[in-house]
């Protein structure tokens, strides 16, 4: 639901022959930006597609004619109008002098959050992921509001560009009770950051676009002082944010580790791999793909873990209903693009033995050493859940990659557990299971059935797999 606009205050500072149009236009509740370059024709870019205004160009004297009704221009050449949430950016040429400005059209929302509201209440910092213009910045504008008035929670906003909370001394009304610092100048940011923690006492402090070193450095020490953070960044997805070396430390940071023979052998690996280095500064990753449409990280840990190893990961993908009603549906997708099966539809097999499942978990094996405390909650629900339905394999030295493409390709109902109290077979190399006492004994006291291969080839795991899923009596 729309809570705010004041798009008449934009027009009141345009020249007529651009504001008439925009009055006038069918699709002005979608308009994103106003795009006024020097020469050429005035634009409007609108959520989908984009039209001219008018056929005159613009000159110098109309770019002069909105500079004098802004406020001044800041050191990232944005400036707004007071009390509203629009910005206005410059182009320059290389004497200084304005040649084109981006009039983005600023708008509060109410009820958008309502997608990640439980998030919120779980007092877990969250990221923001999302392309320029997707909605960030509208969403953790809601986000202060939320918190602030909502949740009753100390809230300060780090208001780098006068985006959030708009233009002017006075916030606007849209964040709530949240109090909002300004930052003279972008590269101050971070000093701001750790300001407000010192100063203020917040119990959540709000970040728009997190870009810089010095400012994943300061969320670091902020979350380390026991502050929940929200913040956003660029980046469509949370891949992105790992090939971003700036501002990877938010996600744990990145680093080669090089593996022994043996070690590189066991988890069918090479020898140096990615791994991260420390905990995230993160606990929660959103990515916005559309207004209505999000991406859940709730374990970021768990997910860069993952990505690193080449592994699909289960998402959360949320929608929130276009009707005004608030209804939100949330599936359990792949980030490989595959939907996971349902966890209350179990597989079964044809009379014709197709497989009808394309059911694949994604926590195969990554090495570990073998342990033999008990296995985790999650590993004894989903057990308990599919355990009539799946084969729970543990695999050790067979090559993951191919193990998990051939279980895709092939469509066996197989789910690879890292827990070997929960498999019911074990898959391992011939020449490594015969140096490994401890495995064997394990697999004896539990009565756990043992098929060794003697190579990585694709043909003999192929074929172990289709005689274990042969030979399993659950699924017989």
């Amino acid at each position: 639901m729309l809570l705010a606009d004041d798009l008449d205050k934009l027009l009141e500072i345009l020249p007529k022959f651009i504001s008439t149009p925009i009055k006038q236009h069918p699709k002005q509740e979608q308009l994103i930006e106003i795009v006024l370059d020097i020469g050429r024709r005035p634009e409007a870019r609108f959520s989908v597609g984009s039209s001219y205004l008018s056929y005159r160009t613009v000159v110098w004297q109309d770019l002069d004619y909105i500079l004098k009704r802004l406020g001044k221009f800041s050191g990232d050449n944005r400036a707004g109008i007071e009390k509203t949430l629009h910005r206005i950016s410059s182009l320059r040429n290389r004497q200084g002098s304005v040649i084109g400005l981006t009039c983005r059209i600023g708008r509060a929302f109410f009820g958008t959050v309502s997608i990640i509201r439980d998030l919120l209440e779980n007092k877990k910092s969250i990221l923001l992921l999302g392309r320029p213009g997707v909605g960030k910045t509208t969403a953790i504008r809601e986000i202060a509001r939320v918190l602030s008035d909502g949740m009753n929670k100390r809230v300060i906003i780090i208001d780098t560009s006068n985006e959030i909370a708009g233009d002017g001394d006075l916030p606007h009304p849209s964040i709530g009770t949240a109090r909002r610092m300004q930052v003279s100048s972008p590269q101050n940011q971070h000093q701001v950051m750790i300001e407000a923690v010192e100063n203020h006492m917040p119990e959540i402090i709000i970040i728009d676009e997190i870009g810089t070193e010095l400012e994943a450095v300061a969320a670091r020490t902020i979350a380390e002082r026991g502050v929940q953070l929200v913040g956003t960044a660029h980046g469509n997805t949370l891949e992105n944010l790992i090939k971003n070396p700036t501002i990877t430390d938010l996600i744990g940071g990145i680093q080669y580790v090089t593996l022994g023979d043996e070690e590189a052998k066991r988890r069918g690996s090479s020898k140096s791999i990615l791994e991260r280095k420390t905990p995230p500064t993160f606990e929660v990753a959103v990515e916005l793909h559309a207004t209505n449409r999000w991406i859940i990280h709730e374990n970021i840990e768990q997910s860069v873990d993952l990505l690193l190893q080449g592994q699909p990961l289960p998402l959360q993908e949320r929608r929130i209903s276009n009707s005004g009603n608030n209804i939100i549906s949330c599936t359990l997708v792949s980030n490989k693009k595959d939907t996971f099966a349902c966890l209350d539809l179990p597989f079964k097999e044809s009379e014709e033995k197709k497989q009808k499942s394309d059911f694949l978990l994604t926590k195969l094996n990554r090495g570990e050493d073998i342990r033999t405390k008990k296995p985790g909650k999650s590993s004894f629900q989903l057990k308990k859940k599919l355990g009539s339905d799946f084969l729970f394999l543990y695999v050790y030295g067979v090559n993951n990659q191919d193990l998990k493409s051939l279980i895709k390709t092939l469509k066996l109902p197989i789910i690879v557990t890292k827990e070997i109290q929960s498999a019911d077979a074990i898959l391992a190399l011939a020449n490594l299971l015969k140096n490994n006492k401890k495995l064997r004994q394990i697999s004896h006291s539990k009565k756990i059935n043992v098929h060794t291969i003697q190579s990585n080839s694709l043909l003999q795991i192929a074929k172990a797999l289709r005689v274990l899923v042969r030979n399993a009596p659950n699924l017989a």
